[in-house]
């Protein structure tokens, strides 16, 4: 018997699919793949067969069942098992996600946005200090994001380096690391959450235990959770996703000078970006916990199913040239995000960043050039997040 093939596959290219992958989306748009532990599950790597499958009631997201796929060692300890909301089903999912939504709605981030122009500036500012060659990494990628979620949550910021550096172990460490990291998020944010029940500030932390904790509605260990869900989802996609974007651009002169030509256009080109390089591989894993008729195949009853964000938004059934960046295309939606019940809860405020960090650094630095070549730029991930480690540029 022929082994399907192998899943997740590392990217070659900060911005591309992994080679591998393009023989992957020609088998689909579903099709029984191999993980590292031995185990198959099924990808869906079909725009449409995403959002029907990504809605349908037999889907769940129990990870703690003992056959729900794991695409990494990293992720099978106890605490990414449980993860709050994203590893829950409803009703218990949505009455989180009704406590949360109105912290994250458009109006809410659109409130933020003065707040985060002069993060962004200030950060560009120091860029513009040290000169070139300068790396983003360090000067804006992960401080932006970082800053705006600690802000948003009432996190001290001056805790960032222990938090930055536990949330990449984490997402991208190695399964001791990754455990004893979250672990130690998981205990710094039980202190945090204990001096906001003692005297709650006016962050987010602070409102959600006025809100809820001294309500009876969550307890300490619920809040504590959340938070480590939104502090590492907050910053860990952003900060690659505007990495990985400014990569992009400069490595697609004509796309850029679209942008240069008209700055009001960073709104459609964030969309593109978000497309296009799929920043996350996967958008969803989760097991059947009941038959699921997909693409003219059965899916059993605690069978796993994987997501396939980069796949799904490049399918030519859904968008014209699907591997061209193109940022005056009007095909430009993605799975991104996710899509259903479990679409990322901070899609408005991660919009808002990459916009105005673009829009600044571009205006600002209209030179911007890469000091280095892409193959040799220090990249990590396969299967979650794709993570640069520096981006050297010049002006």
């Amino acid at each position: 018997m022929t082994q399907a093939p192998h899943y997740p596959q590392p990217r070659t290219c900060p911005y591309e699919p992994p080679a591998g992958y393009r023989e992957l989306g020609e088998q689909g748009p579903l099709l029984k793949v191999t993980l590292f532990d031995g185990r198959e599950a099924w990808l869906v790597t079909g725009y449409q067969e995403s959002r029907e499958i990504l809605t349908h009631p037999n889907l769940s997201s129990q990870r703690t069942h003992p056959d729900f796929p794991i695409v990494a060692p990293r992720f099978r300890s106890q605490i990414a098992r449980s993860l709050a909301m994203i590893a829950m089903d409803p009703p218990e999912h949505d009455i989180y996600r009704r406590f949360l939504n109105p912290h994250f709605s458009l109006k809410q981030v659109r409130r933020m946005q003065p707040e985060i122009e002069r993060i962004v500036s200030g950060h560009v500012d120091r860029i513009i200090e040290h000169g070139p060659p300068a790396d983003l990494v360090p000067l804006l990628a992960v401080p932006l994001p970082s800053l705006v979620i600690c802000r948003h949550l009432g996190v001290p910021y001056e805790d960032h380096d222990f938090f930055q550096d536990a949330s990449g172990k984490v997402m991208l460490g190695t399964e001791e690391e990754s455990g004893g990291a979250a672990q130690d998020l998981v205990d710094y944010i039980d202190r945090l959450v204990t001096e906001q029940i003692k005297e709650p500030t006016d962050g987010l932390l602070g409102q959600l235990v006025r809100e809820r904790v001294l309500t009876g509605d969550i307890g300490h260990a619920e809040l504590v959770s959340i938070a480590l869900v939104l502090l590492i989802a907050a910053h860990e996609t952003t900060s690659s996703t505007l990495a990985l974007g400014v990569i992009t651009l400069l490595e697609h002169p004509e796309q850029l000078a679209l942008l240069h030509e008209d700055p009001e256009r960073v709104g459609t080109a964030v969309e593109e970006l978000l497309r296009y390089i799929a920043t996350t591989d996967l958008v969803a894993t989760r097991i059947a916990k009941g038959d699921i008729e997909l693409a003219g195949q059965t899916i059993r009853a605690g069978e796993g199913v994987l997501v396939s964000g980069t796949l799904a938004n490049r399918d030519p059934r859904t968008h014209q040239r699907p591997d061209e960046l193109d940022l005056l295309r009007s095909d430009s939606h993605h799975l991104t995000f996710g899509f259903g019940i479990h679409q990322c809860l901070g899609q408005n405020l991660a919009r808002l960043e990459l916009e105005i960090a673009f829009r600044e650094l571009l205006t600002r630095l209209p030179g911007l050039r890469l000091d280095a070549p892409v193959s040799e730029l220090p990249i990590l991930g396969a299967g979650t997040v794709q993570r640069v480690l520096s981006l050297p540029v010049a002006w």
